[in-house]
């Protein structure tokens, strides 16, 4: 499987990085998998596994502490653009996110930041309508008991195999 350059693009703040060690999985037309480790060294967070579900502008990721014990799944409302001569994707995170933990509670978080964004122009309202859509279908399926649908790609690769 050839491996694609996948770029991150956060709006707060403006960076885009290209995640050049995350490994790639799984591709096919629907999703991407990628088993990675921390960008940055944290006590928490040690490394995880994200499932990009493209025609959803969902990314479901499993954060893990070292030692392999789940910390929690997060979800990060996206949109994605693909060049197909480069083989590249940039997926720009639409701010607004849900933390799953492994009880079952479930956190919606960052929606501040929809509101700075659009304010300060960073976030247009196309983009703002496409996150809180894609937000309300995410809540729609964790609140319906079919999360663990899109917890399964992220489930069938082990930490280790990365």
């Amino acid at each position: 499987m050839a491996n694609p350059a996948i770029y991150r693009k956060r709006l707060i703040p403006d960076e885009c990085i290209l995640l050049k060690d995350d490994t790639v999985l799984h591709r096919d037309a629907e999703i991407i998998v990628t088993g990675w480790n921390s960008l940055k060294p944290r006590k928490d967070l040690h490394h995880g596994c994200s499932c990009y579900y493209l025609s959803e502008g969902i990314k479901v990721s499993r954060f893990y502490k070292e030692g392999n014990t789940l910390l929690f799944w997060y979800c990060d409302i996206v949109d994605y653009a693909y060049y197909e001569d480069t083989d590249t994707y940039i997926v720009t995170d639409l701010l607004a996110d849900v933390i799953v933990y492994p009880d079952g509670f479930v956190k919606v978080v960052d929606l501040d930041e929809l509101v700075t964004a659009r304010n300060s122009g960073i976030l247009t309202e196309d983009m703002l309508g496409k996150s809180l859509l894609r937000l309300d279908r995410l809540l729609k399926i964790i609140y319906a008991g079919n999360f663990p649908a899109l917890q399964k790609p992220t489930e069938e690769y082990l930490p280790s195999t990365f």
